[in-house]
């Protein structure tokens, strides 16, 4: 009986315990509010008190109490803004200084917000305004900082409330850092971007569409919805959306490398050797679009071989061999043009390889049509092996290069091929080269 008394006592211990710290929520917050003061009539000598602030008003709002008051919320407001303004002043100075919190402003806008939502007295309304409309430019700011940072998903937050800011100081019929349209879209186009950066495309679809449905002129809006759209899984509607941006932006090459890279990725190859002399036409010293369009008609040239289409195969053949040529032209050293024509001569020999083998005729007429064709094979091989040696040398560690080097020196019963197989084994056992064995 006794245990059981002490437990209640305890119970109701507790029990007052909770209720005095919910009574006491309006007090702190009224004593946070008295610090800010404090601090603000002699900011130099009362530094302490803008911390003792923040450390109150947190507390309080902690209670159920303080958070039915718009003035506990507005005294929120009121403190991270004299932080975040604080560090702005600091950054006129020092633009690297460091920010004082994660965002402040954030911190500040939300509770400004809160209030406002609150308020039943027109003053408290007022005050909120005030205070949104001080907050606004420094969640851009630190948007930006953000943004640049790669915290894609704190500069979508802060962008994303400086609109939620823009909204509500328009409905109060008050001025805002976004009344510029071309601001205004600009920051409504980053927050879409932070947030599909930040892999929350839903979220990024909100905003990009909000101003394709203004009728953009940013091609970039375009490309973000194909993105979004990509990341989403909605094949279909990506496909809709670059085939009207390239429609409505036929000059834009980002939209022209995206139609490229997808039509690539569907093995559309006869569609992409127009797009890529477009793209040529605008880049012309952009060595990978030859080296794509070198690849393009390699593949095209392999499928007329497989058709048995010799006159066709003849013609991807020379075409890809030119391109990789303008490629290295541009760019002696560049590796992937540089093996891609050896590859090139190469596959036209297997190619030939394979017709050697399917002869079961062994008369003399069949006999020397395996000659000839041996002959060719050798003498493609040939000239596929410069190319390969200058490979190995710019990078003597590429699996490709070395297969190829240990096949073409066996058929040509050249000791060679050991080196290559060994060096091959090398690479393949997860080692490395240390040199090249071919020196330029």
């Amino acid at each position: 009986m006794k245990k059981t008394f002490l437990a209640l006592v305890c119970c109701l211990y507790f029990a007052t315990g909770i209720a005095i710290g919910q009574e006491d929520g309006a007090k702190l917050a009224k004593s946070a509010g008295k610090s800010l003061a404090t601090y603000n009539m002699d900011r130099a000598n009362n530094k302490a008190k803008l911390d003792d602030a923040k450390m109150k008003i947190d507390q309080a709002l902690q209670t159920a109490e303080a958070q039915a008051l718009p003035s506990a919320w507005l005294t929120k407001g009121d403190v991270y803004s004299t932080f975040i303004e604080g560090d702005m002043a600091r950054r006129l100075i020092d633009p690297k200084a460091p920010l004082s919190g994660d965002n402040d402003a954030l911190v500040a806008y939300d509770a400004y917000k809160k209030a406002y939502d609150i308020s039943v007295k027109k003053y408290d309304k007022s005050d909120a305004i005030k205070g949104i409309l001080a907050a606004q430019p420094h969640l851009i700011n630190v948007g930006v900082d953000k943004y640049t940072s790669g915290a894609f998903d704190k500069s979508y937050a802060s962008f994303a409330a400086a609109l939620e800011a823009h909204d509500v100081l328009k409905a109060n019929e008050q001025k805002s850092s976004l009344d510029d349209v071309k601001q205004y879209d600009d920051i409504t186009y980053f927050t879409g971007k932070s947030a599909s950066l930040a892999k929350m495309q839903k979220e990024a679809m909100v905003y990009y569409e909000r101003l394709y449905k203004k009728g953009t002129d940013n091609p970039d809006v375009y490309q973000g919805i194909y993105d979004a759209k990509v990341e989403m899984g909605d094949a279909a509607g990506a496909d809709k959306i670059l085939i009207e941006g390239r429609a409505k932006f036929p000059d834009d090459p980002s939209l022209l490398f995206t139609e490229i890279n997808a039509l690539l990725k569907a093995d559309k190859l006869n569609e992409l050797t127009d797009r890529l002399k477009q793209a040529i036409a605008k880049e012309p010293n952009n060595i990978g679009l030859y080296v794509t369009m070198g690849n393009v008609y390699d593949n095209l040239f392999q499928k007329m071989l497989k058709d048995k289409n010799e006159a066709k195969a003849t013609e991807f053949f020379n075409e890809a061999l030119k391109y990789y040529n303008d490629a290295l032209t541009r760019d002696p050293k560049n590796v992937d043009a540089t093996y891609s024509s050896g590859a090139l001569y190469y596959n036209k020999a297997a190619a030939l390889t394979i017709e050697m083998n399917e002869i079961t005729d062994y008369s003399a007429a069949g006999l020397k049509k395996m000659d000839a064709l041996k002959t060719q094979v050798m003498g493609l091989f040939d000239k596929a092996l410069p190319y390969f040696q200058k490979a190995e040398n710019l990078n003597p560690n590429d699996l490709n290069t070395l297969i190829a080097l240990t096949e073409i020196y066996a058929r040509k019963e050249d000791d060679l091929s050991l080196e290559f197989k060994k060096r091959l084994t090398t690479v393949k056992n997860g080692g490395k080269n240390e040199s090249a064995y071919f020196k330029q």
